[in-house]
């Protein structure tokens, strides 16, 4: 592969300086925290978000943190309520209770020891193997339950997760462990919101979590452009599965159908998992609202060149062909595979310094340019998936500045990335169209419900 050339027509050889590596630390910031950022900063300008139009109910409501609340939009639909696993609830264990919280540098032992419990005891708990499987490790802010009586241990729990403890009790011959499953309930809960300030505005005002906000721009990603293409006015509407126990969300879902009208088109997805298990989100009609390419390869802060044939060149200040897009981005924001593909050249080329091309099908070939580093799984000869990290933003070869310069090519020939059109991903199987059908059917009945009263709301409030 070492043979492969790609056009230099962009740069002329000599290669500028490389930068040093980032740190990990900036790696970490930008990779994670950078979309919410983009989501919530570079949206349309506003002087305050504005207050959400009202659910029309009385039923409880959930907040962000999953509390009862009146105050918030996001509104439980309890007729959807389901059963999601079911199991007899952990019997209580007799003498005092004491509550250890895992500290730093905290061991078992050392909690033990620290609050008068035998060392001994401790070894025979974990000869228990559920014991031990769920003991060995303990992080910082752990919590460990203790039931004693004259610094005897009675027993022991441990939430493992939301579904799951365990609970450890002394019995003749010492001690028995066992992981109790606990009754989860799932249930459905709607939010919707209007567009002022920004998505994050609007999606946090409706009760909506960061990571809900997140996937919803993730859904319609390949449709919507949430840095440049949002607007004010712009509306949401969304159905999302929450697990519950003893009356309390112990956990958020996936995002089961969702609306999103931008610029006064309406975009619908529904979710649906196929028999592989697989699950994908679709227009109404079937269709995968996944395409087979992202439309942007990172989460970037601005579009810093565009596609031009006739641009003059930052760094050689000669007019030369910008056949790519250059996305301006911290140095270390990683790069994502726009699709899934192989690994045909991984290096240094010329003025595009540190460079991946990926092969994909339909005779198309992605480049990505100026990076920092590589990702290890971005080999030459390796595959990877749409969406697998390859490589990381810099500013080697002629950059002026750190950024990705992105090149998409059919048959060699330089496309726009932001206008060319995506090939569209895989439909709903043909012998899976009935039971999809009949399971986005409610789904978009809801949605419509929502709709409906979005409408109501806007003509009340503008007469």
């Amino acid at each position: 592969m070492a043979s492969y050339r790609p056009s230099l027509r962009d740069y002329k050889p000599p290669q500028a300086k490389s930068q040093p590596r980032a740190h990990w630390l900036i790696w970490f910031v930008a990779g994670l925290g950078l979309p919410l950022i983009i989501v919530a900063v570079l949206a349309p300008k506003s002087a305050s978000p504005p207050p959400l139009l009202p659910t029309q109910s009385t039923e409880p409501t959930l907040s962000a943190t999953g509390k009862l609340s009146a105050e918030s939009r996001l509104k439980l639909v309890p007729s959807t309520e389901v059963p999601a696993l079911i199991a007899a609830p952990a019997e209580p264990v007799d003498g005092q209770k004491l509550s250890l919280v895992v500290g730093r540098g905290d061991s078992l032992d050392r909690l033990f020891r620290r609050n008068g419990f035998s060392p001994a005891e401790l070894a025979l708990i974990l000869r228990e193997e559920a014991a031990r499987q769920h003991l060995r490790v303990i992080r910082p802010g752990d919590e460990i339950v203790i039931f004693h009586r004259d610094q005897k241990i009675l027993g022991l729990q441990r939430e493992i997760d939301f579904a799951r403890s365990l609970k450890v009790e002394r019995s003749e011959e010492g001690y028995k462990a066992e992981v109790i499953e606990h009754k989860l309930v799932a249930r459905q809960a709607e939010a919707r919101g209007r567009i002022k300030s920004s998505l994050y505005a609007a999606g946090a005002e409706a009760g909506l979590s960061d990571r809900a906000i997140m996937n919803l721009a993730g859904i319609f990603a390949w449709d919507i452009d949430f840095v440049l293409d949002i607007r004010t006015g712009d509306e949401f509407a969304v159905i999302i599965e929450e697990l519950w126990r003893d009356g309390e969300r112990v956990a958020e879902g996936d995002i089961l159908a969702a609306q999103f009208v931008n610029q006064g088109e309406a975009f619908r997805a529904v979710r649906f998992q196929d028999g592989s298990d697989r699950a994908s989100y679709y227009t109404p009609e079937g269709r995968n609202l996944r395409k087979a390419f992202l439309r942007a390869p990172l989460s970037f802060s601005r579009i810093s060149s565009n596609f031009n044939p006739n641009r003059r060149h930052p760094v050689l200040n000669t007019i030369r062909a910008h056949r790519g897009v250059d996305y301006a981005a911290p140095t270390g924001t990683p790069i994502m595979a726009a699709g899934d593909g192989k690994v045909i050249f991984r290096g240094v080329q010329g003025g595009y310094g540190n460079t991946v091309i990926l092969q994909h099908g339909g005779n198309i070939t992605t480049l990505y340019a100026h990076l920092n580093g590589f990702n290890k799984q971005a080999r030459a000869g390796n595959r990877v998936q749409q969406g697998s990290i390859i490589g990381y933003v810099g500013q080697t070869g002629l950059a002026s500045g750190p950024h990705l310069h992105y090149e998409y090519r059919i048959n060699g020939m330089h496309m726009n990335p932001r206008t060319v059109r995506l090939p569209d991903a895989q439909p709903i199987d043909a012998t899976l169209r009935a039971d999809f059908m009949r399971a986005a059917s409610p789904l978009l009945e809801q949605l419509d419900g929502q709709s409906r009263m979005v409408a109501q709301a806007t003509t009340a409030l503008n007469n």
